[in-house]
């Protein structure tokens, strides 16, 4: 396949509840990025309005376009091509992303690129001065993903084991529900644990008993269930719940990592997606690692959560080994991360 020249793109993300919009240049990095949340949106029904991200994402999007462009000083002219989340994700938003970003594409005469979402996260670090180093692993966590990858390089990864059931941020999210805190809850909730007394409740730590690198997270939602039911919801036990529920989501994330890193043989490891932000993950994965002479990479906390910069490290990639997407638009609401194909040398 022919390489293809770019150096500035544009990028946008569309898979949930952000829409975010940014400009990225081969050379010279980020150069501008807008992201709106739609929290306050879908908060009054605690969770995600698929309907209604993807009416918000129509509204949103075109003028973060405009922003970024002119934030960042380019036009239309100065682009070599779009890049934007194809799946996995909401179709509805998806569907959104993709017509706008296709249609953009076609009037300004370059190519356009779908980028699987989870790539994004897994090259975020890409945008940081301190470049995590290739082979490596990667921890994905995030409402919709718990997963540990092989980074074998930029396009080459061997997924080494994901969740059975629920994500680790859906059993934060869920947790934060059952408390009464409002949506999203997972932030809430690891605000409060900083509250909570150690000791009070022991929940499982799921899958730490047998070997392997899946996780499961929905038995420790039963128990976190389970105890909330059998008690008066004071204040303070939701303050002592939440600090026991993020201890045992953080105690399994940091074990099965090391176990990852032991069965690879690797000493690299990047954390990313929406629980990637969460400091006591980074803290407790930064604090085993060194212990072992190991080096852990986190992008900062907004490129961690769901934005268009990583899905422009992505396309970027992707757009210069030849890659370009025909007039259709195609949103992949479920896509496999395996079934990617690798990025010719």
């Amino acid at each position: 396949m022919e390489k293809a020249k770019c150096v500035r793109i544009l990028a946008l993300e569309s898979s949930c509840d952000e829409s975010a919009a940014a400009v990225l240049d081969e050379r010279r990095g980020l150069l501008a990025q807008q992201i709106f949340s739609q929290a306050g949106l879908h908060r009054v029904f605690g969770g995600v309005v698929p309907e209604l991200a993807s009416r918000d994402h129509v509204r949103r999007l075109l003028p973060l376009v405009r922003a970024v462009l002119e934030q960042s000083s380019t036009t239309p002219h100065d682009l070599d091509g779009v890049a934007y989340t194809a799946g996995p994700g909401l179709v509805g938003a998806l569907l959104t992303g993709a017509a706008l970003a296709r249609s953009l594409a076609y009037a300004w005469g370059v190519p356009a690129v779908g980028v699987h979402h989870l790539e994004g996260h897994l090259l975020a670090g890409l945008l940081e001065a301190d470049v995590p180093p290739l082979p490596h692993v990667a921890l994905l966590v995030s409402g919709g993903h718990t997963m540990l990858v092989e980074v074998l390089a930029i396009g080459r990864y061997r997924l080494l084991g994901q969740t059975r059931d629920d994500a680790a941020g859906e059993a934060f999210d869920k947790t934060a529900k059952l408390l009464g805190l409002p949506y999203p809850g997972g932030p809430q909730l690891a605000r409060l644990a900083d509250e909570g007394r150690a000791g009070v409740f022991e929940f499982p730590r799921p899958m730490l008993d047998r070997p392997g690198l899946e996780f499961s997270f929905s038995g420790l939602k039963t128990a976190v269930l389970h105890a909330v039911r059998a008690n008066p919801l004071t204040e303070q036990l939701r303050r002592d719940v939440a600090r026991a529920v993020q201890e045992a989501i953080v105690e399994t994330l940091v074990a099965k990592a090391l176990r990852a890193l032991d069965e690879t043989g690797l000493d690299a490891l990047v954390l990313g997606g929406g629980v990637g932000a969460n400091r006591l993950l980074r803290e407790r994965l930064a604090r085993a690692l060194a212990a072992r002479g190991a080096q852990l990479y986190c992008p900062r906390p907004e490129l961690c959560t769901d934005n268009a910069a990583m899905i422009g490290v992505a396309g970027l990639a992707r757009l210069k080994a030849g890659e370009r997407e025909d007039l259709g638009i195609r949103p992949r609401p479920q896509w496999s991360l395996d079934s990617l194909a690798p990025i010719a040398a």
